[in-house]
């Protein structure tokens, strides 16, 4: 294992999937685990390994890692209906913790609140598993004909207008939709822009968004932009925002979320599929696209994601959990591991504030600032080989301001020396000027 030089009790959950996978090569018997997930009665995606004999001795170990493996489904694929096929106290202690008022109170809301259903989990025989189904939602990965796209961040929004692949318009136009509560404001920017981008084409075939959240059918679910909006006005005036002013301009609409469409950007500047998209900023964002070049449907939700399994790993307040992605691939995972190595940061500062506070003194070549890129960097790399257990990637385009100047070399660096030592077949891009010139608008304006 690559020791961190800081955070001394990392323990990355893909070595104690590793340890787990040796500890029952060594016995010589196991027991089936296979989780299955979905969302609709169509696409269905299923997980299957080994656990250690159903025995007393063993069942913490085979309860930690089977509701860590249903937890990572979850928030990569996403879905209200969980199958497990597990042992039958395996399965109690998992059911226990995703019912009402169980441990994963927060998990449970959250997918019945995106799928818009109860969230179900039962035991089942591997003869009654749903097959596995996925979704490969194809996108047109082209430009031909009159195109916009639009691009809805949290401080500014951006919109092309794309005449058979050349860009007749683009512009960049600041808003606050997070302070904003009034349904009225976010309806008036977002139709200004884009109409304004429609008197610039002489038709209009297709609109495509790439926006922050969750989309399901095109539909707004669950999304940061729009979060001072009471319940009430978003379900009556947002959620189906981008329908109405498709439906208004009469085109076909394609939403996505910006994470996707990020990795969608790198795909058509890269030449590459079966590409795994990580933006490492506020949060951890994730986008993927397979290796038919198409988008999957999923989740992709990997601040969510566990990586670390110490019992005392970094909690996520809003979720209620320990050891998730937030905390190790983030400016607040600098930040965490800026304090662990004693670099003072003021307290009052934005976390945007402090990230530039550690990449200055990395500059500067302080050894304490090094060093906090250098466990970032191990981290990432372990975490990349336990996602490729479920994406199954061999690119990866990592992006987001944690990722940039010597910091994010040395971050990357560690990363690959990582993805070396396991054998992994992973190359890590950045992205080149060629894929900032496709922009996420320009690539929303393919979907």
């Amino acid at each position: 294992m690559h020791n961190c030089r800081i955070d001394k009790h990392y323990q990355p959950l893909y070595l104690f999937i590793k340890d787990i996978e040796k500890k029952i090569d060594s016995h010589g018997s196991s027991e089936s685990l296979i989780i299955a997930i979905t969302h609709d009665d169509i696409h269905h995606v299923r997980y299957e390994t080994r656990l250690l004999p159903d025995r007393p001795e063993y069942e913490d170990l085979n309860v930690m890692l089977t509701e860590r493996l249903v937890k990572t489904m979850l928030w990569l694929v996403g879905g209200h209906h969980v199958y497990l096929h597990a042992p039958d106290r395996v399965y109690q202690a998992i059911a226990s913790r995703y019912k009402p008022g169980g441990a994963r109170q927060f998990d449970v809301d959250f997918m019945s609140r995106v799928y818009g259903a109860p969230f179900v989990m039962r035991q089942v025989n591997k003869d009654d598993l749903p097959p596995h189904h996925p979704a490969s939602i194809k996108v047109e990965g082209s430009l031909d004909g009159a195109r916009i796209g639009f691009d809805a961040g949290g401080s500014d929004m951006k919109v092309a207008a794309v005449l058979d692949g050349k860009v007749l318009y683009s512009n960049e136009v600041v808003w606050h939709p997070k302070t904003q509560s009034d349904p009225r404001y976010h309806q008036a920017h977002i139709r200004d822009v884009i109409m304004k981008a429609k008197d610039k084409l002489p038709a209009l075939d297709a609109l495509g968004v790439s926006s922050a959240g969750i989309y399901v059918n095109n539909e707004v679910k669950v999304a940061s932009l729009f979060m001072q909006v009471p319940d009430d006005a978003f379900d009556a005036h947002i959620r189906d925002i981008y329908i109405k002013i498709a439906s208004a301009l009469d085109v076909p609409l394609k939403v996505a979320n910006d994470g996707d469409v990020a990795a969608l950007a790198g795909a058509m500047s890269l030449g590459h599929h079966n590409l795994l998209g990580i933006a490492m900023g506020t949060s951890e964002a994730g986008g993927y696209i397979n290796t038919e070049g198409a988008l999957t449907g999923w989740l992709n939700e990997l601040a969510f994601v566990p990586v670390d399994i110490q019992p005392e790993a970094v909690l996520d307040p809003w979720s209620g959990d320990r050891g998730t992605g937030v905390g190790y691939h983030s400016q607040d995972g600098i930040i965490k591991l800026a304090d662990m190595a004693g670099i003072k940061l003021e307290q009052e500062a934005p976390p945007a504030e402090k990230l530039a506070v550690v990449q200055k003194l990395v500059e500067a070549g302080d050894p304490r600032a090094e060093a906090v890129f250098h466990d970032a960097g191990i981290y990432f790399g372990y975490s990349l080989l336990y996602y490729q257990l479920f994406y199954k990637h061999e690119h990866v385009l990592l992006m987001g301001r944690v990722a940039s100047g010597r910091g994010g070399e040395i971050l990357v660096e560690k990363a690959k020396e990582v993805l070396k030592d396991h054998h992994a077949q992973i190359i890590i891009h950045l992205p080149d000027e060629k894929s900032r010139r496709v922009g996420q608008a320009v690539a929303a304006a393919s979907l």
